[in-house]
């Protein structure tokens, strides 16, 4: 790894941002880089979305901060979100990988996860961390994080797509690895 690049992966939901940055971690663990930071995942049940998760990818450490029947002034569809629950874990992780890893990974910076000042503090913490960052981006929402991220010279936004979502992962981690592309 020579290049302290900043990647923003962007895309419609549904699009593979997540799928996308998996492969991507998947790529470059195998050069022996630590990778750290958070990752939100969907939890369904085949045909609709029962949860949503943040994982620590340094410890594996998880939990379920959006679900059914959780009394809050912020949703998903129909989950209902604890953001102390979500916070517990990302905010940590995201502090960890600054500190003690190779790449910084934080997934997302969405709707939700802006709703969280100590979240908010953190990625741009991190934004300031000479390190490479893979960061996934909600593509159409105006908060002002988001709009800040966009417009920063040192952040390379790429837009993820059903047609080249199975390519993308292949041209970040050749950016990542310092070559033009």
């Amino acid at each position: 790894m020579v290049n302290n690049i900043k990647i923003g992966i962007t895309g419609l939901p549904g699009s593979g941002k997540t799928y996308t940055l998996k492969r991507v971690i998947e790529m470059l663990s195998k050069d022996n880089l630590r990778i750290g930071g958070m990752m939100d995942e969907k939890e369904t049940d085949g045909r609709h979305e029962t949860g949503l998760t943040v994982c620590n990818l340094m410890t594996s450490e998880k939990v379920e901060f959006a679900c059914p029947g959780v009394e809050s002034k912020i949703t998903v569809g129909n989950l209902g979100v604890d953001l102390s629950l979500f916070e517990s874990i990302s905010i940590e992780a995201i502090k960890n990988a600054c500190a003690d890893c190779d790449i910084i990974v934080i997934d997302e910076v969405g709707k939700v996860e802006v709703e969280s000042e100590a979240f908010v503090d953190a990625v741009k913490d991190a934004l300031d961390v000479d390190k490479p960052m893979i960061i996934t981006l909600h593509k159409k929402s105006r908060d002002p994080l988001l709009q800040d991220i966009r417009r920063r010279d040192d952040v390379r936004i790429l837009e993820v797509t059903p047609t080249n979502r199975n390519l993308l992962p292949f041209k970040i981690v050749r950016l990542m690895n310092g070559e033009n592309v």
